[in-house]
């Protein structure tokens, strides 16, 4: 039987309601979740490690690298075969792309969380977490990186994201799907999503600031976010990549102070390319020195950013983590 860890950072999974205010609170330990969840010792030999009782919201980046330096450098994780981390499904995604990114390992490190606390009807907390050990225990998972388990489905870390409020299958992988599946306790994979990148750091840069565009928005936002120290920039575009006319000058602003500005687009599925050539479109913005994100939305760029200004902050070299062709 394999060993498994579990690291219970909080999150919905954790939760039940206060008796006060009738709202959500986190109220459970690894310790309560495990006893509320019946036969998974029988899928693995469990071990468990709190961690927190973090809602989603509260999980920081430098919360996010201490997880990531846990799984990978603590002499706690050494001798398990994978990983398991209950996580608020709001930052979900973000802390599994940041560990993904900073993660070297062959063993499957699975997310999980749940979109309804102990207290409702059909919490699904206790199945969710079931999957994430039947996936963390299956030889099949091996030199994958990091999964998000949730609903039966198994996505990979860099191209999940939380699409829905309130439903239980609120995860999706938007360009790509889902890797994998979990049916009847069995885990089966469809394929190997192989762009996968590794950024050999320890340290990250977590004052980068995050903007998203609007119709007839202008410069002032990008130039506080200069003015006000930040080391570096996402812009969530419109479209395939381009920005209104009148933020350009704080574009060329962040860029003379050698702040490093990456482009996302706002659209839920697609990639950003300098195809337009029109002003405040991607090719002057590329010609200036703006770095393209793929098809990252805008909360992962910022996070890729994060972990690679932890490496350098050299543009060209920051452009170049970001536009390289994956393994």
């Amino acid at each position: 039987m394999k060993k498994i860890i579990i690291i219970f950072t909080g999150g919905t999974i954790s939760m039940k309601n206060d008796s006060e205010n009738s709202a959500a609170v986190p109220s459970m330990s690894g310790e309560d979740i495990l006893d509320l969840t019946p036969g998974i010792n029988k899928i693995a030999n469990i071990h468990f490690l709190n961690f927190g009782m973090l809602p989603g919201p509260h999980i920081t980046p430098e919360k996010m690298l201490e997880l990531s330096n846990l799984v990978q450098h603590k002499t706690e994780i050494e001798g398990y075969d994978g990983v398991v981390i209950t996580h608020g499904t709001d930052s979900l995604e973000e802390t599994a792309y940041l560990v993904d990114l900073t993660y070297n390992g062959s063993k499957p490190i699975i997310f999980v969380g749940s979109m309804k606390n102990s207290s409702e009807l059909g919490w699904d907390g206790p199945p969710n977490l079931i999957d994430a050990v039947h996936t963390a225990v299956s030889d099949d998972a091996q030199n994958r990186g990091v999964m998000v388990v949730m609903n039966k489905e198994i996505h990979s870390a860099s191209q999940v994201t939380k699409t829905n409020t309130h439903t239980l299958d609120t995860f999706k992988s938007m360009d790509f799907g889902p890797i994998g599946f979990v049916d009847n306790n069995k885990v089966y994979f469809y394929f190997s999503y192989t762009k996968r990148q590794y950024i050999n750091t320890k340290i990250i840069e977590s004052n980068v600031d995050l903007i998203k565009c609007g119709c007839g928005m202008d410069d002032r936002l990008l130039k506080f976010s200069v003015d006000s120290g930040s080391k570096g920039i996402v812009i969530e575009g419109m479209g395939r990549g381009n920005i209104p006319p009148k933020m350009v000058s704080g574009v060329e602003y962040a860029l003379n102070k050698n702040i490093p500005v990456v482009l996302v687009s706002r659209c839920l599925m697609g990639k950003v390319l300098d195809d337009y050539g029109y002003e405040g479109a991607g090719r002057e913005l590329t010609a200036k020195g703006v770095i393209l994100g793929d098809n990252l939305p805008g909360q992962k760029a910022r996070i890729k950013l994060m972990v690679a200004l932890g490496l350098t902050d050299k543009i060209l070299e920051i452009k170049e983590i970001f536009e390289r062709n994956y393994y």
